[in-house]
């Protein structure tokens, strides 16, 4: 039996630059935009939340410095926000009357990637 060296990705129910509000933990009701989806360990980094402070070493003529910047949180922490209505939504899949599969937030109907074919 052969083995494989790839690290298992999980499917993801948000993607990067899609509007997010955070569900659980220190800034549950937050709203924000996924910059990054991480799908090896199915974490999303959210701008604004989780914010990490890494402190950088003075380097030759360069002073040390404290940069922040966001952490990832699990991707179950999140959910879909609709900014016409105000309100976390889960997100369902459906095909249009083009063929498309496009996906929706359930709680609105609000279709989310509305992409024209080209």
């Amino acid at each position: 039996m052969a083995t494989s060296n790839s690290k298992p990705h999980f499917k993801i129910h948000v993607k990067t630059g899609d509007t997010i509000q955070v569900i659980s933990g220190k800034y549950k009701g937050k709203v924000a935009k996924i910059l990054r989806v991480l799908t090896e360990t199915s974490q999303v980094v959210v701008e604004g939340v989780n914010l990490v402070t890494k402190h950088v070493k003075p380097q030759g003529e360069q002073p040390g410095r404290k940069d922040r910047k966001e952490g990832p949180i699990h991707s179950s922490k999140v959910m879909l926000y609709s900014e016409k209505q105000k309100t976390a939504s889960r997100v369902g899949f459906r095909v249009t009357e083009d063929g498309r599969k496009v996906r929706y937030l359930k709680k609105t109907d609000e279709v989310l990637d509305p992409k024209p074919r080209s």
